[in-house]
């Protein structure tokens, strides 16, 4: 599912334009993206979590010639399922 798809599932269910549901859709994203710039966790119960990770400078090597380069310290956005999205999608 993308998010023209969601959009469309929800413009159904809701009973409301594309518009506004398209507006729903990108607040959403908005405020979780938001908050996670911020250092916070997205947490959908039921559903997944989602949180940032530091990660610490370190010497990693260039694949091509072999080279050692120094990379730097990063933060990358993770993705964690909840027990209840596990358990459904196992079934």
């Amino acid at each position: 599912m993308n998010k023209l798809e969601l959009i469309s599932a929800l413009k159904n269910e809701a009973n409301i334009s594309k518009a506004e549901a398209a507006k729903v859709v990108q607040i959403f994203f908005d405020n979780m993206a938001d908050a996670m710039v911020k250092g916070e966790r997205v947490e959908i119960r039921g559903l997944c979590s989602f949180f940032v990770k530091n990660y610490k400078s370190y010497t990693g090597r260039n694949p091509k010639t072999g080279g050692k380069v120094q990379i730097k310290p990063k933060k990358l956005p993770f993705f964690k399922s909840g027990k209840e999205l596990k358990e459904r999608v196992d079934s």
